[in-house]
């Protein structure tokens, strides 16, 4: 054995005998709850329906509670919700398709496909689609299963469910989720979402 693989055998060797022991250590310390692996296989891309589509890829309980993460699809010409903006959940938005605008306090930002953009918590936001195509995103929520308010607004709280539009149940009930994922909205976040409206042409 010449010197070069000799080299390269103790050092394997050794490399073996001391990291070893630590994985072993290391992997009988992981708990039961760890996150285990996911593939997530593509999908057709989303419909917004005409207005705005939502699907979940990614709900907290399988991470632990530390991420997820939903599409959405926005039709052209379409309004967001009014600004708001979440006590404890910190939001990252990625862009794959179209320009987002973004309200970020008083600012306003476009995010191209491509794209991404951080909203940590307590920053008065919204977005809206001003373009003539199709906007879509992934939108990723950490430290609050964000997925499970947005599953009820938009598959739950319905006609068929007893929450016709504009009525009180519906009222009452996005209220009560509103305080309880700690979504707040200032007194003035319709009249603001209808001015953006207007101003760029919305529906």
């Amino acid at each position: 054995m010449n010197r070069q693989d000799f080299l390269k055998f103790t050092g394997m060797l050794t490399a073996t005998t001391v990291l070893a022991p630590a994985f072993m250590q290391a992997k009988s310390m992981q708990p039961e709850t760890d996150i285990k692996p996911v593939l997530l296989p593509p999908l057709d891309p989303l419909d917004h329906g005409g207005s705005m589509g939502l699907r979940t890829r990614i709900y907290s309980a399988m991470t632990n509670g530390v991420y997820s993460s939903v599409e959405c699809a926005v039709a052209p010409l379409t309004m967001g919700p009014p600004p708001h903006m979440h006590k404890e959940l910190d939001e990252l938005m990625y862009v794959t398709e179209g320009t987002a605008h973004v309200l970020i306090g008083d600012e306003i930002v476009q995010v191209n496909a491509g794209g991404w953009h951080l909203r940590p918590r307590m920053i008065t936001h919204t977005f809206w689609n001003a373009g003539n195509e199709t906007l879509r995103f992934i939108d990723m929520y950490f430290h609050q299963p964000f997925e499970l308010y947005l599953e009820k607004i938009f598959f739950q709280m319905n006609d068929a469910n007893g929450y016709p539009e504009g009525s009180e149940a519906k009222t009452n009930a996005i209220h009560l989720l509103n305080e309880e994922f700690g979504v707040l909205f200032a007194e003035n976040s319709w009249n603001e979402r209808q001015e953006i409206a207007k101003e760029y042409g919305l529906k």
